[in-house]
């Protein structure tokens, strides 16, 4: 029996991004460029590589500049129009009419409540999440693989990583079932848990496709780890009634809200263009 189509993706955008303070002061974290692109919109391309038909940005203060990124912005193609430049590369700028919907989180208590907060949108649908700190490098992209995934097994989906022991308590971790290839059954999360605690070392990253359902846990969840409405909380309350698994990605994932992984994530990419490559690897061997 097929499972019910993945057309919806929720962005979660609202964060202040303190950690890259005094850059993000004026400009939202997710319009911090990987070489010329900015992170939301490598995440944006993902999704729609995946087949997602509707995407809901859950912003706060001061995000407009994501709102502007992807509209028209006429006087700038008109002035590039008139210069002879081509348009092209604005392309991927412009989403087609009606497939975009913004919400407003008033205040940042967690990925719990951003998620939360689309749920007018979502309506009864499975939909996907994506968090565009998680910069996810592939072919095909992170979230196609796991609706590939999906469209097999149904229920709910996470993205899972192998992580160091010693950093464990930085994520979201799986207790771990059977395995399937790059499928593992989830039987339990555990948030941040204290240092020697963790069930395994296979972490939760950005990248989730989730039942409607998870809608109405958010709905009473209380505050959990660091103070917010944690969405680990929510799937784990979840698990005893819906199937759950964990998808390695086939690929590698920069963790884009840390500043050694964005200069990395830079550098990946820098590498593997060809106009920019050859400059890029010949600065680093000088270095």
């Amino acid at each position: 029996m097929p499972f019910k189509p993945l057309r919806k993706a929720v962005f979660p955008v609202g964060g202040l991004g303190t950690r890259f303070l005094p850059a993000t002061k004026a400009m939202p974290k997710e319009m911090l460029p990987i070489v010329d692109r900015p992170l939301i919109q490598y995440a944006v391309e993902e999704a729609i590589e995946a087949g997602i038909e509707q995407l809901i940005f859950v912003t706060g203060r001061g995000k407009s500049a994501i709102e502007d990124h992807f509209d028209i912005a006429f006087e700038l193609e008109t002035t590039m129009h008139e210069r002879g430049k081509s348009l092209d590369i604005l392309d991927a700028t412009l989403l087609k009419p009606g497939s975009v919907a913004y919400v407003r989180q008033q205040e940042p208590m967690g990925l719990g409540h951003a998620v939360w907060c689309a749920r007018h949108i979502v309506g009864d649908e499975p939909f996907a999440v994506l968090l565009a700190d998680d910069f996810m490098l592939g072919k095909p992209g992170c979230l196609k693989q796991m609706v590939e995934a999906y469209n097999k097994v149904g229920g709910n989906l996470i993205c899972a990583e192998e992580v160091p022991d010693d950093q464990t308590h930085r994520y979201g971790i799986i207790t771990p079932g059977a395995r399937d290839g790059a499928l593992t059954e989830v039987k339990g999360l555990v948030e941040k848990p204290a240092a020697g605690t963790a069930p395994s070392n296979l972490s939760v990253i950005g990248r989730y496709i989730l039942q409607p359902e998870v809608m109405k846990v958010l709905e009473g969840q209380e505050k959990g780890a660091g103070g917010e409405i944690q969405l680990t909380d929510a799937m784990a309350r979840m698990i005893a009634d819906q199937p759950f698994h964990g998808v390695t990605f086939a690929g590698t994932r920069y963790d884009c809200g840390d500043k050694a992984g964005f200069i990395e994530a830079n550098i990946a990419v820098a590498l593997g263009r060809d106009d920019i490559g050859p400059a890029v690897r010949d600065f680093i061997a000088k270095l």
